[in-house]
């Protein structure tokens, strides 16, 4: 009998999964570690030479607290660009891999349907992209006193963390609709970089360039525009990121259910 996709998924994924959350929850906390001697520092006077536009792309207009800085660096660059990165890899090579390797064909020889396949994929790397949240937020509350953090309550910090993990849903979602659309894992991953490149930007100078509403067209702007680590969840853009993932990921794999694979 063929074992359960997802837990096999999680199995044969162990030590990539582990390298992710281990590698992103340190990246974070090696930069949420350097926050006293930044406030000590005086960052905020120095920032106030750079550009207003830089300043207001980068989220640098209150770097001097703790919810600025965070929100700046360790939230507003570091962490979301590599869950994106988790996201898409992840993600185009959960279908499309197998399916240049040769091993779907394998797989789909088995009692069980092309949907149900691609869904258990895309269940483990909704798995993974918690499991990485999850360490970043506990090591962030076990920093917390340490690095004089502790103006950010833990509430806002696992809501920030929420946001993060649907960020890297939402471009998981993307790379394996992709994929399962496309059936070349090379392609797919191209795509989604792009796109991922693409609504950063967007996300960040919408405003600076005069396009205000080009944000709204970015993950990143529903991941960290309403601030969770001042405000707490911000449930409505949590829910456009549920949302967008579901369809994204569905379009792909209504795709690949009609798609001839030999082709």
């Amino acid at each position: 009998m063929l074992p359960d996709i997802y837990t096999r998924t999680l199995i044969d994924n162990r030590r990539l999964l582990l390298a992710w959350s281990v590698g992103t929850a340190a990246v974070g906390l090696l930069y949420a570690a350097f926050y006293p001697q930044v406030s000590e520092g005086g960052m905020a006077e120095a920032v106030q030479n750079y550009p207003e536009a830089m300043r207001e792309a980068l989220r640098m207009n209150d770097v001097d607290s703790a919810a600025g800085y965070l929100g700046s660096t360790v939230f507003g660059l570091l962490l979301p660009l590599l869950v994106m990165a988790f996201g898409v890899t992840f993600g185009a090579r959960a279908v499309a891999g197998d399916e240049e390797s040769g091993y779907l064909d394998l797989l789909l020889a088995h009692p069980v349907g092309r949907v149900r396949l691609a869904v258990q994929r895309f269940a483990a790397l909704v798995t993974g992209a918690v499991v990485i949240a999850a360490l970043v937020l506990l090591g962030m509350v076990a920093l917390r006193p340490a690095a004089d953090l502790e103006s950010i309550g833990i509430a806002e910090f696992a809501a920030q963390c929420a946001h993060l993990a649907l960020l890297g849903v939402t471009f998981g979602a993307l790379g394996i609709g992709l994929g399962a659309a496309l059936g070349k894992r090379g392609q797919a991953l191209a795509i989604a970089v792009g796109i991922g490149v693409l609504t950063y930007v967007a996300g960040n100078l919408a405003g600076v360039i005069g396009a205000d509403w080009l944000k709204y067209l970015s993950p990143f702007h529903y991941y960290i525009g309403g601030e969770p680590l001042r405000h707490g969840m911000q449930w409505a853009d949590a829910g456009v990121l549920v949302v967008v993932s579901a369809v994204l990921a569905a379009a792909g794999f209504l795709r690949f259910n009609r798609r001839d694979l030999r082709s």
